[in-house]
């Protein structure tokens, strides 16, 4: 699977792009803006995207109207062909949101149910609806929301009809678009016989056809495994990866990177690869989060060397902040132009240092030295080992282990290490030492 060996970069559309948070109908093309990004994201080492909502929506895109159309908001569906073609060109594999467990109150069949009610050939796609009841819309119906929200009106993934309504849009998007995988929203919520029927069309649709479940808690093999999602949103490591800089407690990530991937015959989730991220479009951006900022190349060098998939918010390689207390528009904001730093320098090291070792991509997860404030572990296949380091002081530290080798080089870097008499970490380092095994 592609996805396995790829770093992601995330755009939240209609934010980036800068589109009224109300869909006011008026076209304008303003998802070429991509295009103009490109080579931003090569530069990053980003070999895949995915974007948040792309298609006709009420708002905020995951209250979807229509799953064929292209939001007027960001362009046409020739806009998005332009686009698509040309991170396909630039060696970018594209994945889109899979927005199926509710749509929006404009969803044209949820339309024809509100105006035609009883009589409405439609009133069966949608998971529960009662005539005599009603909702804070005042429609003199109730029917079921995602969450209590009646803006999201929830489908009924056993209809047949729903069911063929949605794979015939996914194979529109494939044939139109190109893409190349899909992320679910609120995964943990689809029906789970619904989610085998798409994974058994994924696999015919186009080879290596990804489905990256976004998940929160529970156990993640009761969604990825073969016959639902290959890859699932790893939440369960996101709180870890900031907390354990902010409270200096190292132990906190490695333990849950051990529970998952460890050693132990009972890990929960080895040989599966999750995506890995500090960020995304629903939490307070890394920057804004981490209490020094000395750890913000840390995080990302712990979220690169750990097993997974590393995904990168769009505007956080470069440390922009946002706090979730400032709202969705906050966190999803439209910038003019990239920004290239220190950071997004080592940003794209730490992608080419991943996307080119099978250790990193396959190895399995060991811990060597775990302090409070340091530390190191070791991913390893097939014969080839990288050692994962990082000090999260700001004094020096001397780590004693068993390298099981007298030098190694740093993928990050490309400078030798030598291992006899301990390894010396720097202040606020981080380094991906490749030894022999």
């Amino acid at each position: 699977m592609w996805a396995y060996e790829s770093v992601f970069y995330q755009i939240y559309p209609l934010g980036f792009c800068g589109a009224p948070f109300e869909n006011d109908g008026v076209p304008e093309s303003r998802i070429l803006k991509v295009i103009d990004w490109i080579p931003h994201i090569q530069k990053l080492g980003m070999n895949a995207i995915y974007f948040s909502p792309v298609f006709e929506s009420d708002t905020h895109g995951y209250n979807t109207r229509d799953y064929t159309k292209i939001d007027c908001r960001l362009g046409t569906n020739e806009d998005f062909k332009k686009v698509c073609d040309a991170l396909h060109k630039a060696g970018i594999k594209v994945v889109l949101d899979g927005v199926f467990n509710h749509v929006g109150r404009g969803f044209w069949a949820f339309q024809d149910v509100l105006q035609n009610r009883e009589n409405s050939r439609y009133k069966d796609w949608f998971a529960r609806i009662a005539f005599d009841g009603n909702s804070n819309y005042n429609d003199g119906l109730w029917y079921e929301g995602w969450e209590g929200n009646y803006d999201l009106v929830k489908l009924n993934l056993r209809n047949e009809e729903v069911i063929q309504h949605i794979l015939s849009c996914v194979q529109g998007w494939v044939d139109e678009f190109d893409i190349d995988g899909l992320r679910l929203d609120v995964c943990y919520c689809l029906d789970r016989d619904f989610l085998k029927r798409l994974r058994g069309f994924a696999n015919q649709v186009k080879p290596d056809f990804l489905l990256l479940g976004e998940l929160l808690h529970g156990d993640y093999n009761q969604f990825v495994n073969d016959e639902m999602c290959h890859s699932a949103t790893n939440y369960e490591c996101y709180k870890g990866l900031f907390s354990s800089f902010n409270s200096m407690n190292m132990f906190e990530i490695v333990h849950s990177l051990l529970r998952q991937f460890g050693p132990e015959n009972w890990t929960l989730y080895k040989g599966k690869h999750l995506l890995s991220f500090v960020d995304n479009h629903d939490v307070t951006r890394i920057a804004s989060n981490l209490t020094n900022e000395k750890h913000l190349p840390l995080i990302y060098a712990m979220a690169f060397g750990m097993p997974g998939i590393p995904c990168v918010y769009y505007g956080s390689e470069w440390g922009a902040k946002a706090h979730k207390n400032e709202g969705d528009p906050a966190l999803r904001a439209c910038f003019e132009n990239p920004v290239e730093n220190a950071l997004t320098e080592w940003i794209a090291k730490l992608a080419k240092a991943k996307k080119n070792s099978k250790a990193l991509n396959y190895g399995a997860f060991k811990s060597l030295v775990l302090t409070n404030k340091q530390c190191i572990f070791e991913r390893e296949c097939d014969g080839e080992r990288v050692l994962v380091a990082i000090n999260a002081e700001e004094n020096a530290y001397t780590a004693h282990f068993d390298a099981r080798a007298g030098q190694g080089t740093d993928l990050i870097t490309g400078e030798l290490h030598d291992f006899g008499g301990g390894s010396e970490l720097p202040p606020y380092s981080a380094f991906f030492w490749k030894t022999e095994c």
